[in-house]
């Protein structure tokens, strides 16, 4: 007789494997893409124009961004608002970062939303998506300062999820598996912070 798994289980596993594919795939690319206006505004802005000349791009951003984004950010809220706050299995440290996934979660989603807000909703309403945009946008300490804690908390969210997805998929059995996942998290997290902040300045200077 087959096992009947409960929907909460399918439901968190979901979740879990979207946060690293197709979103964290996402995040990844579109780190990758906005470093290109470290080169300056030609480089970026050719960045720009070869993504939107891709075919069925809308229908790409829809089916494998918006609403892999809208599940894993509702049911993320849903998990974040559960009485259970600790990891009974695990250390000091695990359960910190349990926490932590949590309250980055909840920052990502704003951070998001406005992200888009301030982009891809301009974009529809008829203003380009180029350099300019990304410039005046950042031109005042307040906007720098909410990117720069929106950009840290989506790559900690996303890395330390790493080591989460590794655990429940199985991939990191044991304790051994789990602290080289610890490390492959952190440097996960260096790196894109690194990107993503390098990017950030490129234009604001």
């Amino acid at each position: 007789m087959a096992t009947v798994l409960p929907r909460s289980f399918v439901s968190r596993r979901l979740h879990s494997l979207l946060g690293v594919i197709p979103i964290g795939a996402f995040l990844i690319e579109h780190l990758i893409a906005n470093y290109s206006a470290v080169g300056g505004p030609e480089k970026f802005e050719a960045t720009v124009r070869w993504i939107n000349s891709l075919p069925f791009v809308l229908l790409m951003e829809i089916f494998f961004i918006y609403l892999p984004i809208l599940f894993h950010a509702a049911l993320g809220v849903v998990i974040a608002f559960q009485p259970k706050n600790t990891l009974p299995n695990y250390g000091y440290f695990r359960n910190w970062m349990f926490y932590l996934q949590r309250l980055t979660g909840l920052i990502t989603l704003i951070y998001i939303a406005w992200h888009v807000w301030e982009t891809r909703v301009q974009a529809a309403l008829g203003q380009p998506v180029n350099f300019e945009m990304m410039k005046n946008i950042l031109d005042n300490p307040v906007s720098i300062a909410f990117y720069v804690i929106g950009i840290l908390s989506t790559v900690f969210h996303f890395s330390n999820g790493l080591w989460s997805f590794a655990v429940s998929w199985g991939l990191a059995v044991g304790p051994r598996a789990q602290r080289q996942m610890t490390y492959v998290s952190a440097i996960v997290f260096v790196f894109l912070s690194y990107v993503g902040l390098m990017a950030l300045f490129a234009f604001i200077a």
